[in-house]
C-alpha cells in the first residue's frame, strides 16, 4: 500500500519549490530543472493544481505558476485527495464482496480509528509546516 503516490509526491515537492523560490512566478522549465522531474508529467500535475485553484498559471514567454492560496492553507490531505481520491486504509472487502462481519469486526473498528487519526494528521499538515520542519532538520 502506498499512502503517497508519485503524483502527490511531485505536487508537494513542486509546491514547496514554488514557495521556497520567493519569486513572483516560477516557470515549468525552472521546476523541471530544479526538481529533476520529467517535464510532461510535471506539467500535468501543475495543470491539475491550477484547475483545483491551488496554483494560477500564466501563459507565454514569461509565463509560469504562482500560488493561488497561501502555503499554510494547502494541506497534504487535500493533495492526496486531488491525485489519489479519498484516503482509505481498507474497505473491508473479502472475496470481492463487503465482509459479512463488517458490523462486529474488531479489526475493522481499530483500522477505522487509525484511518481517522491518519486523515486528521494529513489534513493538518500544510505546505508551510513542511517547509518549517525541513528547516529545523538541517
Amino acid at each position: 500500500m502506498n499512502l503517497i503516490t508519485r503524483n502527490t509526491d511531485y505536487a508537494i515537492r513542486a509546491l514547496c519549490y514554488i514557495v521556497k523560490s520567493n519569486k513572483n512566478m516560477v516557470s515549468v522549465r525552472e521546476l523541471v530543472e530544479g526538481l529533476k522531474m520529467p517535464g510532461p508529467f510535471l506539467r500535468k500535475i501543475l495543470q491539475e493544481l491550477s484547475r483545483k485553484g491551488i496554483l494560477r498559471s500564466y501563459k507565454g514567454k514569461n509565463g509560469g505558476f504562482v500560488l493561488a492560496i497561501r502555503p499554510e492553507k494547502i494541506y497534504v490531505g487535500e493533495l492526496i485527495e486531488i491525485f489519489q481520491g479519498p484516503i482509505k486504509l481498507q474497505e473491508h472487502i473479502f472475496r470481492k464482496k463487503i465482509c459479512p462481519e463488517i458490523k462486529s469486526c474488531i479489526l475493522k473498528k481499530k483500522i477505522d480509528e487509525i484511518e481517522e487519526y491518519t486523515i486528521s494528521e494529513l489534513n493538518s499538515l500544510s505546505i508551510s509546516s513542511l517547509l518549517k520542519t525541513g528547516r529545523q532538520d538541517k
